[in-house]
């Protein structure tokens, strides 16, 4: 009853066949996503709620009892029936595949299913079965299923001219039907699934000048053409019929409708591009149509609005609006249709359109893909204290990126505010503003290049607010607003490519030494990873038996040192710029560093807000060597801050200040697996230890991470056996100083890692 089409843009002609075909208010929304619907089924009692909508399911068919869908991007044989019963599924092992508007689908082996020289239809309800039909013999071409056991078909004749014929399989016996009324010459046959008996074809006709098109309605009990229209129409798709009318669609988004009774033509302009067509659809006198397009929008940065799918009586002019964006339209058993799409009130997926006991149409939710419709802000990525030297950026994450935000940042002190409209798109090299992780941000370099606010750069309190606009049009915009500390010239505790988010080195049973990305997951509250895999440092990282990140020394991102089995240590000076790290040639530190049995970086011991280095060594004593800020002599002269004991630990880690207290603080791992927590004092010194808990032998690795989750407090990850990997959140709290931990995905794949910070 309709075709599948893809939109590009809608022009701003648009504007006015809004205001009079859908009447003030037609695009009020709820301000807050409401609860799924209860789904009525075919099969009474079996479902109480929507089924799962396959991921990235191209809907192509639906019946009775289910739907199909085919891979996105699409792929061949790889098709999906879902039952509305169950959300049970059955995959599909067919070349092409057709709808016919019941539980029946056709399958083919050929290119098309026109040049399939066997056609197969296969019932999908519970017992069904499967009919071939062999066109080839019959010098046949696939025009369309019409039921479980019968198909149209092009049969060309001994004398070359064209009929189309039912043929019917029953058991081993294939007969023909000609259709008879069908002019003599038509062309680019094409048919409708049937409905009432029958089906809606379209031809062309050429003449000596010209070529018209012509619409047949065909009765199939009878096989002869019961109805007939001529139309100027240069190209027709989304074709449905009902038994009082006709509608199509044209190029350029002209929707066309003819009354049976009188052979009167409407047309309908919706201002499109030449080359898009509108979403269409018939029930009964109710004309449907929708700019066909998706929730996430093309990528183009369209903000032209999206007209929603919308059904329209033919009788009275009385409009309703169905589901606020449409992406295809496929018709459906007992005067239904289907529709991809969604509302802001009940989210995305398949929609059933069916007329009530009233005989107004409604939309009514079949299958969900738990998407909502509805913008979401998700919330912001902002270092707890900015750093406004880095080229870290301001992030919001967004439920979509086909959005228009307009910003506004305001020093909290002066009073000075920078403004700004960024325009969000991922066609071609993609919009400045987007981020490959989803978030959109802005650097500090862009603000400055803007505003004096940027300019002078102050630290301090800052506000942000912005307010975000879909650019298709699909439910209201959304507002976000809050705060951050800004300062200049920080030093990123593990930061290696000075993104804003932590990095982990690890080496592999090769010596390969690999740098994984990684972004705190708001949704699953754990680390993940920002790349498909980690990035390659290089080989040969098998000669040294420590590897520690230690923040930065100076300012900017974290650096990292590394011991050789020599004890020799080697300071490995990062440099980062948003995106990429680069790692200057290594410098010698000094030898003797094989007195210690464990090294660690990255808490800022004693005030002067650089991460230090403290050291245990064999005979239990704990040194601390301050970090100096000078990458040519990057430690002062060691000082003993421990006289003894601290050889019971097998591991420490320095995590910043997670306890709330004056500095930062390390964590020690005891041979039995208990982890202690020593708070700093400030003054390179710490309080008596307390304990944290038990079973942390399980971990061959904890690093402390700096604030992963941008909540002012640092977390902890942990690497164990079998690639395993856990985030702990920071609370603030001495007295339980991590949350519950998350399981991680970061450096869970191949290949293994012998060592980890």
């Amino acid at each position: 009853m309709s075709a599948s089409t893809t939109r590009r843009g809608v022009s701003a002609a648009i504007t006015t066949v809004l205001a009079v075909t859908l009447g003030a208010g037609a695009l009020s929304v709820p301000a807050t996503a409401a609860p799924l619907p209860t789904a009525v089924t075919a099969e009474t009692g079996t479902k109480t709620a929507p089924v799962t909508y396959p991921v990235n399911g191209y809907f192509s068919a639906a019946g009775k009892t289910g739907f199909l869908t085919s891979a996105r991007p699409v792929s061949r044989r790889a098709h999906t029936w879902t039952r509305f019963a169950d959300g049970s599924t059955t995959t599909i092992g067919a070349a092409v595949v057709e709808s016919t508007g019941s539980d029946v689908v056709v399958l083919g082996e050929g290119p098309s299913l026109r040049r399939s020289p066997v056609v197969k239809l296969r019932d999908m309800a519970v017992g069904g079965r499967t009919v071939s039909i062999g066109l080839g013999p019959l010098n046949g071409v696939y025009v369309k299923a019409v039921s479980k056991d019968t198909v149209l078909a092009e049969v060309t004749k001994a004398d070359g001219s064209m009929e189309l014929h039912l043929v019917t399989r029953t058991d081993d016996t294939i007969t023909q039907r000609k259709i008879e009324g069908l002019p003599s010459g038509a062309l680019g046959i094409a048919s409708t699934s049937p409905h009432d008996g029958s089906v809606l074809v379209s031809y062309a006709l050429r003449t000596e000048t010209s070529q018209r098109h012509e619409f047949a309605v065909v009765d199939l009990a009878a096989a002869k053409v019961v109805f007939t229209h001529r139309t100027d129409a240069r190209y027709t798709s989304g074709r449905s019929f009902s038994a009082t009318h006709l509608v199509w669609a044209e190029d350029a988004g002209r929707v066309h409708t003819v009354d049976r009774a009188t052979g009167v033509e409407t047309v309908t302009d919706f201002g499109l591009y030449e080359g898009e067509s509108m979403a269409v659809g018939l029930l009964g006198a109710w004309q449907m149509y929708g700019t066909p397009g998706t929730l996430e929008g093309d990528g183009r940065g369209d903000s032209r609005p999206l007209v929603p799918f919308t059904a329209k009586s033919l009788a009275s002019g009385e409009t309703v609006k169905l589901v606020d964006y449409v992406t295809s339209v496929e018709p459906g058993p007992d005067n239904t249709l289907f529709v991809r799409g969604g509302t802001v009130e009940h989210g995305d997926g398949l929609y059933r359109i069916s007329l009530g006991a009233d005989g107004r149409p409604a939309a009514e939710l079949v299958a969900s893909t738990g998407k909502p419709v509805q913008l979401l802000y998700l919330g912001a990525q902002i270092p707890h204290t900015f750093d406004l030297t880095s080229p870290i950026p301001l992030k919001w994450k967004l439920s979509r990126d086909n959005v228009d935000v307009d910003l506004k940042i305001t020093h909290r002190g002066t009073g000075k505010s920078f403004t700004k409209r960024l325009y969000i798109y991922r066609e071609s090299a993609g919009s400045p503003y987007l981020y490959s992780d989803g978030f959109i941000g802005i650097t500090w370099k862009d603000i400055a290049a803007e505003s004096q606010m940027g300019k002078d750069a102050e630290a301090g309190e800052y506000d942000w607010s912005f307010t975000a606009h879909p650019q298709n049009g699909v439910g209201p915009a959304v507002e976000a607003s809050g705060s951050f500390t800004a300062a200049k010239g920080l030093s990123s505790p593990h930061d290696v490519n000075w993104n804003g988010t932590p990095d982990l080195l690890a080496r592999d049973a090769q010596g390969v030494l690999w740098r994984a990305d990684t972004t705190y997951d708001t949704t699953k509250k754990t680390l993940v990873a920002s790349n498909y895999r980690p990035d390659r440092v290089g080989g040969g990282w098998q000669v040294y038996d420590r590897i520690e990140t230690i923040g930065g020394i100076g300012t900017g991102s974290a650096d990292f040192i590394a011991r050789d089995k020599s004890g020799v240590l080697w300071l490995y000076d990062v440099t980062g710029n948003g995106y990429g790290a680069s790692f200057a040639a290594r410098k010698q530190i000094g030898g003797g560093w094989n007195t210690y049995t464990q090294i660690t970086g990255g808490s800022d011991l004693n005030g002067d807000g650089r991460a230090d280095l403290v050291a245990t060594d064999k005979a239990g004593a704990l040194w601390l060597y301050k970090n100096t800020g000078n990458l040519n002599a990057p430690f002062a002269k060691r000082q003993k801050i421990g006289n003894g004991g601290w050889g019971v630990y097998t591991q420490i880690t320095a995590t910043g200040n997670i306890g709330g207290a004056a500095a930062g603080d390390l964590v020690a791992r005891d041979k039995n697996g208990v982890l202690w927590l020593y708070l700093g004092k400030g003054d390179g010194t710490f309080a008596a230890r307390q304990k944290i808990g038990g079973g942390w032998n399980a971990y061959t690795d904890t690093i402390g991470t700096g604030d992963a989750n941008n909540d002012g407090r640092p977390d902890l990850f942990a690497y164990g056996p079998g690639n395993t990997g856990y985030f702990y959140a920071g609370t603030g709290d001495y007295r339980k100083p991590f949350a519950v931990r998350v399981s991680s995905p970061v450096l869970t794949g191949d290949p293994a890692y012998n060592h980890v910070s």
